[in-house]
């Protein structure tokens, strides 16, 4: 009689195990089932119109792009670029570098302790444009780029109409240090919200005193600051 006992307990343990590698066998069958069933729509939606190979839109992936170009480029006068066909004071679109002319010449006074030059902005576009701020102003020398400090005046906005002009005043030190000094070899101007810059000559003094003060000793003016020729 235990002998019986100790077969069918055997007999009951066998069968259990072979159910419990049935169940097994059958769940790692059912998990496989969703994985390629999940990745069907991924590969459909790829071949359909306007998807790029990440599986996003390409169109929308390249005007994301262009704005993220657009805004991530600072201008070198005052304020940030708003690009093509923005306005400037809501009516007028503002001046771009291309439909102005740029010149600068030298209005030194004697006797004044510093040297002058102005720069005039004349509206060559063909339509009015609006100008405010200050341009952005940078002195080629033999010693590296010396970049303008702003006076900090108000800078009042100006409707130029074509044919027009506006002008801004740049102030250095004069060299009367007997010293060679440092030579200014040329002038760059960035007009306001713009980041396209003119090179010119440099029509003030030929050299700059040496100095180890801090800060730059070349100021400019707001739009506006100088009038006429001065």
């Amino acid at each position: 009689m235990r002998v019986h006992q100790l077969t069918f307990a055997v007999l009951a343990i066998t069968a259990g195990l072979s159910l419990t590698a049935c169940q097994n066998g059958d769940d790692s069958a059912g998990q496989s089932d969703p994985s390629s069933a999940s990745s069907a729509p991924s590969s459909g939606g790829a071949s359909g119109p306007g998807s790029s190979s990440s599986g996003g839109s390409s169109s929308g992936s390249s005007a994301q792009g262009s704005a993220k170009d657009d805004a991530g480029k600072p201008s070198r006068g005052q304020g940030a670029t708003t690009g093509t066909g923005a306005r400037e004071d809501g009516n007028t679109a503002k001046c771009r570098t291309d439909a102005l002319e740029i010149t600068a010449k030298d209005n030194t006074i004697d006797g004044d302790p510093d040297g002058t030059v102005v720069v005039q902005l004349k509206n060559r576009g063909g339509r009015d444009c609006a100008i405010s701020g200050y341009a952005g102003v940078d002195l080629k020398t033999n010693a590296g780029s010396l970049s303008a400090k702003r006076t900090g005046e108000k800078a009042p906005s100006t409707v130029l109409k074509n044919g027009q002009s506006t002008f801004f005043g740049i102030n250095y030190p004069v060299n009367t240090s007997g010293g060679s000094g440092v030579r200014v070899t040329g002038l760059l101007v960035t007009p306001p919200n713009e980041r396209k810059t003119v090179t010119l000559a440099w029509p003030g003094a030929a050299t700059l005193p040496v100095t180890e003060s801090p800060g730059s000793p070349v100021k400019v003016g707001p739009m506006g600051s100088a009038g006429q020729g001065g």
